[in-house]
């Protein structure tokens, strides 16, 4: 973006944001509000595809439209005879979808010849008024411009107040250990804290520009955004850099405002929240009461449990960048990652498809925004994800809204290669989180795999032990780790064999890496660096 289209964009922050203030909703004009987009869903769609891809000449949609010999009335008649999901999956047959990886930018669109060439801009909503501007996380590859609109915050906000209200968190006092831009993500708790009127006391930021190289325009908007707000009357904290090693800051915080209040709410990723619990506890602090969210980070069991020894409880949501929030915690879950499913703001089916370099197949998740602020047009868009999808009575205050579809189990098709056998990810997640921490110590944080080539050129895996865990014999944590895949599956068994058979699992000594936006991922992919032939870590 040149900079006088950043100019441009952030004097429209400037002009639209006395109007964001006003626009404020009671519990009962939220619950009204959903309950519409629920009633109306199919209209949303059929404006959707309308307006924002016919209606736009250069959407990416419209050369798979053609080569499947769709128009917009063949979409109407499809929606009316079968409803909304029916056509999404014969759209889907017909080849009218987009990869994970075609939505990331990362390569073309190809469907039988056409070629649709596609960027970081592609997909964005050509009639969103972009406000401000951010980059995705990047966990499974280079971080993708998401530009972002004020109006779209707040036609977010019904499900968020709702979503809080039925934790009992929606005016608790709150604080977000969370990155500055171009991480959008502590920025956007600002701004629905605005809204809401319970703005964050506190904005622990876990990285500074001298961690990273953050280009000026994100640091100038950063504390544009703040200080705008502040001229406004709205208490926008400015970031503090609180280090991931100095989680303790974050719990004495919560201990202060839990004896203030007895009740707190800290928005960070599960992996920073185990660090703040293990902080509380080193440091004897209670944290009964507080409530910690997040989303962006698998939620695994046993990082939950490390969570509640702290007396904290750990509600997980479930965003994807570009994508938005898709589901918010249950009240009533079965089990740590029990999502209600956002139908007002989204439609999803599922498709099978084969993991990359593997026989695999799962139910991937494929997602379509029927909001018009939405900030990317979505139609088939394929995410990184799949799990198990459910209709199911919970008694929780988000089934009384109408939001019956549950999705749990969410793994990502992450995969792990060693001597040509493929792993998808979350197999290895109990070894890592649970298996080992229970056999060897430490905690979930302390244990991490990576995937590199050595100096000969082989694919090996480096089980990463961090240097605070005391093991007597490295081989007994391969052992540990080998015996366990036996228990997975016949893949993880076929896996089992050949790497003790190649001996492509090595122990490496060293602090496990964290992406730059403070998630700690079971499985990294190191890139080799170029000029000295050394590995360098690459969040995945």
């Amino acid at each position: 973006m040149s900079i006088a289209s950043s100019l441009k964009m952030y004097a429209r922050f400037a002009r639209g944001f006395r109007p964001f203030l006003d626009k404020h909703f009671t519990l009962t004009e939220a619950r009204d509000i959903l309950r519409r987009r629920l009633d109306e869903r199919e209209s949303a769609f059929l404006r959707m595809v309308e307006r924002g891809i016919y209606g736009y000449p250069r959407s990416p949609y419209l050369p798979l439209l053609r080569l499947a010999g769709c128009e917009f009335g063949d979409i109407r008649a499809m929606v009316r005879a079968g409803g909304m999901e029916a056509t999404l999956r014969s759209l889907r047959e017909a080849g009218v979808y987009v990869s994970f990886e075609e939505f990331k930018g990362r390569q073309p669109i190809q469907r039988n010849g056409t070629v649709v060439e596609v960027g970081p801009r592609t997909f964005d909503n050509p009639y969103s008024r972009q406000c401000y501007e951010a980059e995705s996380g990047g966990t499974t590859g280079a971080g993708s411009r998401v530009a972002h609109d004020l109006d779209d915050i707040v036609s977010r906000l019904p499900m968020t107040m709702l979503a809080q209200e039925a934790q009992g968190i929606l005016h608790a006092p709150k604080a977000a250990w969370r990155g500055v831009l171009p991480n959008a993500v502590g920025v956007g708790i600002m701004l629905n804290g605005a809204l809401i009127g319970n703005v964050p006391k506190r904005w622990f930021s876990p990285t500074s520009s001298r961690d990273r190289k953050t280009a000026l325009k994100f640091r100038l908007a950063n504390f544009y955004i703040v200080e705008v707000g502040r001229l406004y009357g709205v208490p926008i904290p400015r970031p503090e850099h609180v280090p991931l090693d100095r989680a303790v800051v974050v719990a004495r915080w919560a201990n202060e405002t839990l004896r203030a209040h007895r009740v707190c709410h800290v928005n960070t990723s599960a992996g920073m929240a185990v660090r703040v619990s293990l902080a509380a506890q080193q440091e004897g602090l209670d944290l009964t009461g507080a409530v910690i969210t997040g989303a962006g980070e698998p939620p695994t069991p046993a990082k939950v449990r490390a969570i509640a020894k702290s007396g904290a409880r750990h509600i997980a949501n479930y965003h994807c960048s570009g994508v938005g929030a898709i589901g918010y915690n249950c009240a009533n879950p079965i089990d740590c990652n029990d999502q209600h499913f956002v139908a007002p703001n989204l439609a999803m089916i599922e498709y099978p498809r084969t993991v990359p370099g593997s026989d695999i197949v799962v139910d991937a998740f494929n997602m379509t925004s029927l909001l018009p602020t939405a900030p990317k047009i979505l139609l088939n868009v394929e995410i990184d994800d799949y799990g198990v999808v459910e209709k199911r009575s919970c008694g929780c205050p988000l089934e009384e809204l109408g939001l019956t579809t549950h999705i749990r189990e969410i793994r990502s098709f992450r995969k792990l290669t060693g001597e040509g056998i493929t792993l998808i990810g979350s197999d290895m997640e109990h070894i890592l989180d649970e298996v080992l921490p229970a056999r060897f110590g430490g905690s979930p944080i302390d244990y991490q795999l990576w995937e590199e080539e050595d100096e000969q050129g082989l694919t090996r895996l480096s089980l990463i032990v961090s240097p605070k865990v005391k093991i007597e014999s490295e081989q007994a944590v391969i052992d540990t780790v080998l015996r366990s895949l036996t228990s997975l599956n016949s893949g993880a068994e076929g896996a089992r064999a050949i790497w003790a058979q190649a001996g492509a699992l090595r122990i490496k000594r060293a602090e496990p890496v964290w992406t730059s936006r403070g998630k700690l991922m079971p499985l990294h992919l190191v890139k080799r660096a170029k000029s000295a032939g050394q590995s360098a870590p690459a969040a995945r």
